[in-house]
């Protein structure tokens, strides 16, 4: 009986390596998205990061998600253990939200946390409005209206900084 225990615990453990080797990039690039952080992985903070701390908060994030999926890999029968991590990442991220409420260069730093968490469902992982509503109890409308409150205020953010435009400008001196 140990022998199949043990057994059954390698299949389960080279299962979800498997899962963590093709996923583990694109949540991880989430969990950078959530946290406001730089890293290198998401190119948006050239200069900015050396990259020996860039990316602490989401590894965290992403860690203890994925400790959590693991414990529960077995009960899981037939759910999409990405869907589940994501979940499990955007409530801790949610529960822990007055952390990343500080700018730390990312390219979505200038978002307050609820409405990163909210673009990077919808947007970037692409979880419809009724399911990001449901994950983080508010409403279909206030969904909307959080999300659409985000992308205005990207899009409101000159595409360079105007220190970096003067450098470009014809005639400007070097």
């Amino acid at each position: 009986m140990n022998e199949r225990r043990a057994a059954r615990e390698r299949r389960r453990a080279q299962e979800f390596e498997l899962f963590v080797a093709g996923a583990g990039g694109r949540l991880l690039h989430a969990a950078l998205l959530l946290t406001g952080e730089p890293g290198r992985a998401v190119g948006s903070g050239a200069g900015v990061d050396d990259g020996s701390r860039g990316t602490e908060a989401a590894e965290r994030l992403l860690t203890a998600s994925l400790a959590r999926t693991y414990a529960d890999w077995g009960r899981l029968r037939g759910e999409d253990p990405y869907a589940r991590t994501r979940q499990e990442m955007a409530a801790r991220f949610a529960r822990t939200a007055r952390r990343y409420r500080h700018p730390r260069g990312g390219v979505l730093d200038r978002l307050a946390p609820r409405e990163r968490l909210v673009l990077v469902l919808r947007l970037h992982e692409g979880v419809a409005e009724e399911q990001t509503a449901a994950a983080l109890g508010l409403s279909v409308e206030r969904v909307r209206i959080i999300c659409t409150r985000a992308v205005n205020t990207l899009r409101s953010r000159p595409a360079t900084p105007p220190v970096a435009a003067a450098r470009q400008a014809p005639g400007a001196a070097p």
